[in-house]
């Protein structure tokens, strides 16, 4: 039987492929690559490469520099771009010390470790999420960003530009063996989504990061640029990335019960407790730039309460709708994350906190059956629900005090992620923005 590794050298030679890159993210989950001839590559898939960590946003400090990104060849995919006429191929690396051990400064082994832990205890974790995005003329933050339609829900078009970018992506996507669900116009001028089919939470973190690159790469092809940026209008809903988690146990949807009215288990009860307690904790990953929080705010269809509902769209954790013979697709749907988050650690701090509701028993609090956007902050505090962090200083603040996100990151990524988002939010601070030179320039 062929291995994993034979299979990528032979399509290599076979597909005339030019050059290999080879993938990873730094701790914010920016993307970074290692570009690597045919030639090259067996000696990649067999010991590594070695490069300079120091120079990566959280990884090594000067003095223990030194870090290996071995190829993992199961992440192998031909790209649907060419250069200099050639096929160019890319593959997911983990990174390693010197020594061959997981270098605990790496997003994928983050994801990894916790994975195991869920593993350890019979749970398979999966992830669906729903990436949303704008369309701009440019990228040149003096002129502000143009959109290139002006469609809302559903909209129907036919020679739109940013509807056909749209369509040649999901058939690029498919063409790459990445499926998807789903695709349309969102509510705002030039936001557009696309959803994901699901799949075990390692490999879609992996798939996050190739949409995003494949959404820019045909934007950039046809002179336009495409933004994941949280919220890059003002007046209009931003964008997020909701996603639908579910466990798996011995092959079976831990989340179903079909002895309970609604389809839901116990262990999803307990999952959605342990997202509820802990989800100021985790904001500051699940939506990590000072941007991400004019996302949430009220009014524009992103989560700003601490709260779980059925079919309830202003809920933090909403439990979708599930066709009668559908069963095994009982999930939840986490609201809060948006799409510039680092998907691998916001799936690692997901899960963290979902199993700890599991393992500990956490109880489900009542279900927040009505409009929360509706709501007053009295009468949301008179019925005992949180608001989510109003601020990156507030997530950092709530982050800081937690010992189980401390511990899902390992304590080299949370230090750094910290002291990386204290610099941020004092930057952000010193800066005189328009609203201000609006509102008081010529009044005082």
């Amino acid at each position: 039987m062929q291995s994993q590794r034979e299979y990528v050298l032979k399509t290599v030679e076979e597909r005339g492929v030019g050059f290999v890159q080879c993938w990873f993210t730094d701790v914010l989950g920016i993307p970074k690559t290692l570009n690597i001839s045919p030639a090259e590559l067996e000696s990649a898939l067999d010991e590594g490469m070695t490069f300079d960590g120091s120079a990566i946003d959280g990884f090594s400090r000067v003095q223990e520099s030194d870090v290996i990104a071995r190829p993992d060849p199961k992440t192998f995919q031909i790209l649907p771009f060419r250069s200099a006429g050639r096929a160019v191929a890319r593959v997911f690396c983990d990174i390693e010390n010197l020594d061959g051990t997981p270098f605990e400064g790496d997003p994928r082994y983050v994801l990894r470790r916790q994975l195991e832990r869920a593993h350890d205890a019979g749970y398979r974790f999966f992830a669906a999420p729903e990436l949303e995005y704008f369309y701009f003329a440019d990228a040149d933050p003096k002129s502000g960003p143009r959109p290139l339609d002006h469609g809302s829900y559903f909209e129907l078009t036919v020679a739109d530009l940013a509807t056909d970018l749209r369509k040649t992506t999901v058939l690029t996507l498919e063409e790459m063996g990445i499926p998807v669900e789903y695709a349309q116009h969102e509510d705002a001028p030039s936001q557009h989504e696309i959803d994901l089919r699901y799949t075990d939470a390692l490999t879609m973190a992996d798939t996050v990061m190739t949409v995003r690159l494949v959404v820019k790469e045909v934007a950039q092809e046809r002179g336009v640029h495409a933004s994941f940026m949280p919220k890059p209008l003002a007046g209009v809903q931003g964008s997020g990335m909701h996603t639908h988690f579910s466990l798996f146990r011995e092959g079976r949807n831990a989340f179903f019960d079909p002895g309970d009215p609604r389809g839901l288990s116990e262990t999803a009860r307990r999952f959605i407790a342990g997202l509820l307690v802990h989800a100021p904790e985790l904001t500051a990953v699940t939506n990590q730039w000072v941007n991400s929080y004019k996302r949430l705010v009220a009014g524009y269809e992103a989560p700003v309460y601490v709260s779980w509902a059925y079919n309830n769209r202003s809920a933090l954790v909403r439990v979708p709708a599930v066709k009668a013979n559908k069963a095994e697709s009982t999930r939840i749907e986490y609201r809060a994350p948006d799409p510039a988050c680092n998907p691998y650690l916001t799936f690692a701090v997901v899960l963290a906190a979902g199993m700890r509701g599991i393992e500990a028993g956490y109880e489900l609090p009542a279900e927040a059956d009505t409009n929360l956007f509706a709501m007053t902050p009295a009468q949301t505090a008179a019925a005992g629900i949180r608001p989510l962090p109003r601020t990156l200083d507030e997530a950092v603040s709530a982050m800081e005090r937690s010992d189980l996100v401390a511990d899902a990151l390992g304590e080299h990524v949370f230090t750094w992620f910290i002291r990386n988002k204290r610099t941020e939010w004092e930057e952000y601070t010193r800066v005189v923005t328009p609203y201000e030179l609006e509102r008081y320039l010529p009044a005082l």
